[in-house]
């Protein structure tokens, strides 16, 4: 199964680990950068053992045309993802690409259905749903281990510095589509709802503080009512110097369950508890690039079993529609000062 990598940009060398991991029957056959000197130092830089058996593109309609292509994994702004996605999936490439699909709903059901007329398969590196925190609490959810849930707090407590958002387009709507909620707190966010059910309503506060100049926002408040009954909160933040761990806590009426990192605590009312994984960096602190390879590792080699075997991966687009749903609520809430329904995405 042959992967090429599009966008070298600063997660791309995560995702040449992902993929050069796997084993032999995976192989990270080209790359593509819109600068082809920049292409060539990345493969030196990162794929130095293999670097004679890897392609520099000159540009998508050579991966296109490529038939020992299978799959792409797309790493480029959200902004530059559309007509990249349409030249692929009518060549017929499966694409795996990074989180948000794009800027906005709109353009991102767009890429889903791209893929859906061409009868290709779209995943999309929600990672942290496959670290084995998320997959335990997943299973404890499904067996009724917390009984019927109440409440769901989830927390962002990020810092960036300024130097972060100094770089050209990076918070802006143009090419990012917002700040702290779309490109950094879409994770957790993505799995609170991969594991409680979608938010039917948002009543938010997004604003930028003292503490960064940018376009976008940097700080974000909110409260949510879940459709099956439960409330939440959400507070994500990159202004939250030095940064710590992101969380979410889900109480109900036989105990309560806590996602810090990479671990899992399951806290029942009768004093007893279970814990899976421990914490792990991820990115919450100055460097942004502080976590492992692994869970991008997870998603590919789930990716790569979808394509073989015709099945759905475990991270669709239309499952990466939810989050962006609420995310684009959220934002909406805060403009308009009031509370909103979330608009369904299935």
């Amino acid at each position: 199964m042959e992967i090429a990598l599009v966008g070298l940009g600063m997660v791309a060398g995560t995702h040449a680990k992902a993929i050069q991991s796997i084993g032999d029957d995976v192989r990270l056959a080209g790359v593509l950068s819109r600068h082809k000197d920049r292409a060539e130092k990345f493969v030196e830089e990162h794929c130095s053992e293999a670097a004679d058996s890897i392609t520099v593109y000159e540009n998508i309609s050579e991966i296109a045309a490529d038939p020992r292509i299978e799959i792409v994994a797309l790493c480029t702004p959200p902004n530059a993802r559309t007509e990249i996605v349409k030249e692929l999936a009518e060549a017929g490439k499966h694409i795996l690409i990074e989180k948000p699909l794009e800027r906005t709903l709109t353009a991102a059901t767009e890429i889903v259905e791209i893929c859906e007329n061409n009868n290709v398969m779209l995943g999309v590196f929600f990672q942290h749903r496959l670290r084995q925190s998320a997959l335990a609490a997943r299973e404890a959810l499904a067996q009724g281990k917390l009984g019927e849930i109440a409440a769901v707090e989830i927390n962002v407590p990020w810092w960036r510095e300024q130097a972060y958002y100094d770089e050209p387009g990076r918070g802006t709507y143009a090419r990012d589509g917002g700040g702290v909620l779309i490109s950094q707190s879409i994770h957790t966010i993505d799995v609170a709802i991969s594991l409680v059910g979608q938010v039917s309503r948002v009543q938010a506060m997004a604003r930028t503080t003292s503490l960064h100049e940018m376009e976008s926002e940097d700080f974000v408040s909110a409260g949510l009512e879940f459709a099956n009954g439960a409330v939440g909160s959400l507070l994500a933040s990159t202004a939250s110097y030095p940064g710590s761990a992101e969380s979410i806590t889900i109480h109900g009426t036989k105990g309560s369950a806590s996602l810090v990192s990479g671990k899992f605590t399951l806290s029942y009312q009768d004093g007893t508890s279970e814990v899976v994984g421990e914490e792990a960096a991820s990115g919450g602190g100055a460097d942004p690039m502080a976590f492992t390879h692994a869970w991008h590792q997870a998603v590919v080699e789930d990716f790569v079993d979808a394509v073989r075997n015709d099945r759905a991966p475990a991270i669709t687009g239309r499952d990466a529609l939810k989050v962006q749903s609420l995310i684009e609520a959220i934002t909406k809430s805060s403009s308009e000062g009031r509370i909103l329904d979330v608009p369904a995405t299935e």
